[in-house]
């Protein structure tokens, strides 16, 4: 039989409250009743409270319950972290272990592990988490666990979040969709995260669990960072299959992946379906169109943005800035950038700086972009520097280039690139001794050079090519392809740009150095692997080196293929001898 006080028609009336003064009236019938005395309805309008009531109304209908369990101390706690109120929170959950009576046990910490970690406070998250240990006892449920792995992983900590993943015995939806939002969140860092969603969403599948929008999202944004079009396609056939809500997240989610993956043709397309865009739809739509290198195109999606009424963020003028910066349109940027402040009220932040200098580097305005970065509000990083060096060692200015160096291993002592930037710079004008000085100087430090690397994606399955790789299967007919490749090549007339070539060493050893290339590498395999008809995607984590992307333009000349190849900040669409970048990248 239910007690009165689980089904009394006052607390039917408490769920029906929708402002402050219906509320105060249910509560004074309670007071009246005498049924503010029973627990259960005391933690039931503690909850209501927390979205109808002030703090201190709150507060004092918890105060004057009499002899308060630890169930109403856990509902007193969520309330006040539904209502952002942690200090407040963590504050209460220290006077309980003032009170013998009153013991922490497993709905006690979920909702603070919450409350710290969508503010990121690791070092009170981390305390909390030795409270666990010391007052529950092992084995904890899936709850605990559960609201352990949302901390770490909003913390950044996908490892451990991992951990208590694979602590929790037959994961719920929400579970998985936590830890596969913890990898999929932290997917620029490398490319292993993108294949563990992948790995953890097939073992999701085999244990039958249905995944949902939230699912999805996590899944085509791990497909997109690795340019996985067969995952990410048979992702957008399941969502149309199973009639999930084409919402904006997916919609932009999918965006991307068909940005990402060289189809601008098909992000276009779904835009232009999406039945309500909204402000992230539309970055991500003018970021697609600014890395294809369609600036022209990417403005004009700006305007129309701005006549359908949605105010652009951050995130748009970074995209439009960078659009201007893809097709030379300095002039443009400048303006976009002035009118953060003049016009949308926006505070420029280091990326909107790191975008002008980009703009104004790769325009050879090295001068003034040096100029913004001494004279802006905010303190220069190391990614301003290194963009500032790798304008000065595209346009030759050595002076500049060793300036930035210093500025950026002042900031960034470990980062590779910075200095091979400089001895490349070196290189180029033939001073040997200053590319060894760097290059020995990268070793004193235990400094090691950033390999790379080249994805190409074949009947579903991604391969990964380092340079000079011979660990793939299929490794005597690559190099066999790549023989040919070389040799027709050179038939064409083609001649090695070797001036990117770290080493003094003689020009044949250099065009070798060059044909071992990770990108010359899966244009071998995709060759020999893929439909003649079909086009080639590649994407690289690098920059395209100079020769790399000349011989490519041949390539597509001698083999008649489409080669679409996604480097560290664009996309180059070769085809018949040409490429979309119009060789300014």
């Amino acid at each position: 039989m239910v007690s009165p006080t689980f089904d009394h028609p006052i607390l039917r009336l408490l769920r029906k409250c929708k402002t402050f003064n219906t509320f105060k009236q249910v509560h004074a019938q309670m007071i009246a009743t005498g049924l503010i005395l029973h627990t259960y309805p005391i933690s039931r309008i503690l909850l209501v409270s927390s979205s109808l009531a002030t703090l201190s109304y709150t507060l004092t209908i918890y105060n004057r319950a009499p002899n308060p369990s630890i169930f109403l101390c856990n509902t007193l706690i969520s309330c006040l972290t539904q209502k952002d109120q942690v200090k407040i929170a963590l504050s209460f959950y220290d006077q309980i272990h003032y009170n013998p009576q009153l013991k922490p046990n497993n709905y006690t910490y979920p909702s603070l592990f919450k409350a710290l970690g969508a503010h990121q406070c690791f070092k009170h998250g981390r305390a909390l988490h030795s409270h666990v240990l010391k007052f529950l006892y092992p084995p904890y449920d899936n709850f605990i666990q559960a609201s352990l792995l949302n901390f770490y992983s909003k913390c950044g900590r996908v490892d451990i979040a991992r951990y208590f993943f694979d602590q929790i015995r037959e994961p719920d939806l929400a579970t998985w969709n936590s830890i596969l939002s913890a990898y999929s969140s932290h997917l620029n860092e490398n490319t292993s995260s993108s294949f563990e969603v992948l790995d953890l969403f097939s073992q999701m599948q085999k244990s039958l669990v249905v995944p949902n929008e939230v699912t999805l999202v996590a899944l085509i944004t791990a497909c997109a960072e690795l340019g996985a079009l067969s995952q990410g396609t048979w992702a957008h056939v399941y969502i149309l299959k199973n009639k999930l809500r084409l919402n904006h997240f997916i919609g932009t989610a999918l965006i991307t992946l068909y940005a990402n993956c060289g189809c601008l043709k098909f992000a276009q397309q779904l835009f232009d379906l999406l039945p309500n865009r909204d402000v992230f739809c539309f970055n991500a739509m003018i970021r697609a169109l600014a890395i294809h290198g369609h600036g022209h195109e990417a403005l004009d999606l700006f305007e129309v943005m701005n006549k359908d009424g949605f105010p652009p963020d951050d995130v748009t003028i970074s995209a439009v800035i960078c659009a201007c910066s893809h097709v030379g349109l300095v002039d443009e940027g400048r303006r976009y950038f002035e009118s953060m402040v003049s016009i949308y009220g926006l505070e420029p932040k280091l990326e909107h700086y790191c975008c002008l200098v980009d703009l104004l580097g790769r325009s050879g305005l090295i001068k003034e972009a040096k100029e913004v970065i001494s004279a802006m509000p905010l303190k220069p990083n190391a990614i301003l520097w290194r963009s500032l060096l790798g304008a000065a060692r595209v346009h030759g200015d050595l002076e500049m280039g060793e300036a930035a160096l210093r500025k950026v291993v002042e900031l960034e002592p470990e980062g590779s690139g910075n200095y091979v930037l400089l001895s490349n710079m070196y290189s180029c004008m033939k001073r040997w001794d200053d590319a060894k000085r760097i290059r020995h100087l990268m070793k004193d430090q235990g400094i090691d050079k950033t390999p790379g690397s080249s994805l190409v994606e074949v009947d579903g399955a991604m391969h990964e090519f380092l340079i000079g790789d011979k660990n793939h299967p299929r490794v005597e007919d690559i190099y066999s392809k790549l023989e040919e490749m070389n040799g027709k090549l050179q038939e064409f007339g083609y001649r090695a740009r070797t001036r990117d070539v770290l080493f003094d060493i003689e020009e044949e050893e250099k065009e070798d150095a060059l044909s071992y290339h990770s990108e010359r590498l899966a244009l071998a395999f995709a060759l020999i692997a893929t439909d003649s008809g079909a086009p080639i995607r590649i994407i690289k984590n690098l920059r395209v080196c100079v020769d790399c992307h000349f011989s490519t333009k041949v390539l597509t000349l001698i083999y008649k293929r489409e080669i679409i190849v996604r480097d560290r900040t664009r996309f180059h669409h070769f085809q018949n001898g040409t490429c979309s970048c119009k060789d300014y990248w």
